[in-house]
């Protein structure tokens, strides 16, 4: 048999369950008495469209321009994207309704099976 013993990996799974713990517990634990930070509201007020937007870029820095589809299924899975995220207000609804339409255009694109 190869791969972790039993008791170790019951071990590994304790110390991670409490990391997690842990970390979930330290923001509740500093700001739970004062008013966080005006970095703190900052942070909390952009970084959701920083993270896109540089998902966004990270998408689209491979795109072969001078090949067919042209990015075809990159640039319309985005726009259905945010159509949808405009339309329903949902990150779910948008995020897939985005990946599926990639996915859909990806195979019939390229004819991947």
């Amino acid at each position: 048999m190869t791969g972790l013993p039993i008791p170790l990996a019951i071990l590994a799974i304790i110390i991670s369950g409490i990391t997690i713990f842990l970390q979930r517990l330290f923001p509740f634990a500093l700001f739970s008495k004062k008013d966080p930070p005006p970095l703190i509201h900052f942070i909390e007020k952009y970084m959701p469209s920083l993270i896109i937007a540089i998902l966004i870029v990270y998408t689209l820095k491979d795109i072969e321009f001078a090949s067919f589809p042209y990015g075809a299924q990159y640039f319309v899975s985005i726009a259905i994207t945010a159509v949808l995220h405009i339309l329903f207000k949902n990150s779910f609804v948008s995020i897939f309704g985005g990946t599926v339409t990639f996915m859909v255009l990806q195979h019939f694109i390229t004819g991947a099976a």
